[in-house]
C-alpha cells in the first residue's frame, strides 16, 4: 500500500504548495459554512501537511487498511484542517467541502468517525486524544504492527488533566510508535494561553514526564521534517514535538488575533486571504 498514487512527498517546495492548497480549502469551507474555527486550523496546517504527506502510510481507497498510520486531531475544533487534508489526499471529492457543518453532512463541526471513513476517532472533547493515541499505539504493538500514531493537540488543550495522565502512561509503557505534536500558537478562545492557565515551561514539563521533546518553528518545513525523522528514530520513549506556531498563519489580518479562534472569514476577507496565500 502507498500513501497516495503519487507516493510520499519529500520535496520541501512541493509540501509548501500543498500547505497553501490546504489553507485555501480551509478558508473556502469556513466561508461557505459561516461558522467554525479559523485560527487554529491555519496554525497547525504546516505540521499536519508534513505528517500526512511526507510520513504517513495510508490508502484513501481502503481507509481501514490495517497497515495504515493513524492521525488523531485531538483539537477536534480544527476539523476543517483534517477535512482539507483528506480532500487533498483523495478520500472524497473536493466539492464535498462545501457541506461543512450542514445537517447530515459527513463533515461535522468536529470530526466524526461514524460519518466519514478515514477519520480515526471522533474528537473535540478536549484532552482525550492522547489517551486514544496511547490505546491505539499499544494495540499496534500487541499486533506486532509497525504502523505509527500521530496526535496533534492544542496548547490550550494541554491545560486538561487527562493529557498529563496520558503523558505519564505513554512514558511508563515506553510507547515509541507514538509522536505527539503540540500546536503552540499561544491563543485560545478566552485569550492568551498564559493568562487563561499558564502552561510554561512546556518543554521541561514533557521532559519531566519522560518524553523525548523536540522544539521547532512549526511553520519551517525543514525543521518539521527533521523533527518527524528524529521522532521516528527515537526508541524506548514517546516523542512530543512542540511546534511554535502563529494563530491564523498565512493570512496577515487573521494572525495573532484571538477573535479568529472561532470566527470565519467574510466573502470579502476570503478573496483577500486567497490572494495573499497565493502570493506568499
Amino acid at each position: 500500500m502507498s500513501v497516495l498514487t503519487k507516493g510520499k512527498i519529500t520535496d520541501v517546495s512541493e509540501l509548501r504548495k500543498v500547505a497553501k492548497n490546504v489553507r485555501i480549502r480551509i478558508l473556502h469551507m469556513l466561508t461557505m459554512a459561516g461558522s467554525g474555527h479559523t485560527g487554529g486550523s491555519l496554525s497547525a496546517a504546516d505540521v499536519a501537511v508534513a505528517i500526512y504527506f511526507s510520513k504517513m502510510n495510508f490508502n484513501p481507497k481502503e481507509p481501514f487498511w490495517k497497515g495504515r498510520d493513524r492521525f488523531i486531531l485531538s483539537k477536534g475544533h480544527a476539523a476543517p484542517l483534517l477535512y482539507a487534508l483528506m480532500a487533498e489526499a483523495g478520500y472524497f471529492p473536493e466539492d464535498v467541502l462545501d457541506n461543512l457543518r450542514k445537517i447530515e453532512s459527513p463533515l461535522q463541526g468536529h470530526p466524526c468517525c461514524k460519518r466519514l471513513p478515514g477519520v480515526e476517532v471522533s474528537t473535540g472533547s478536549l484532552g482525550q486524544g492522547l489517551s486514544v493515541a496511547n490505546g491505539m499505539a499499544l494495540g499496534l504493538r500487541l499486533d506486532k504492527n509497525p504502523a505509527r500514531i500521530y496526535c496533534i493537540m492544542g496548547d490550550g488543550e494541554i491545560q486538561e488533566g487527562q493529557i498529563w495522565e496520558a503523558a505519564m502512561t505513554a512514558a511508563h509503557y515506553k510507547i515509541d510508535n507514538l509522536c505527539a505534536v503540540v500546536d503552540n500558537n499561544g491563543l485560545q478562545i478566552d485569550g492568551p494561553v498564559q493568562k487563561v492557565m499558564g502552561i510554561n515551561p512546556i518543554h521541561d514539563k514533557w521532559a519531566a514526564f519522560g518524553w523525548h521533546v523536540i522544539g521547532i518553528d512549526g511553520h519551517n518545513m525543514e525543521q518539521i521534517l527533521a523533527a518527524l525523522d528524529e521522532a521516528e528514530k527515537t526508541k524506548g520513549m514517546p516523542t512530543v514535538i512542540i511546534a511554535n506556531t502563529t494563530k491564523g498563519k498565512g493570512v496577515s489580518f487573521f494572525e495573532h488575533k484571538v477573535e479568529y479562534h472561532g470566527i470565519t472569514p467574510t466573502p470579502e476577507e476570503y478573496e483577500r486571504a486567497v490572494k495573499e496565500i497565493h502570493n506568499g
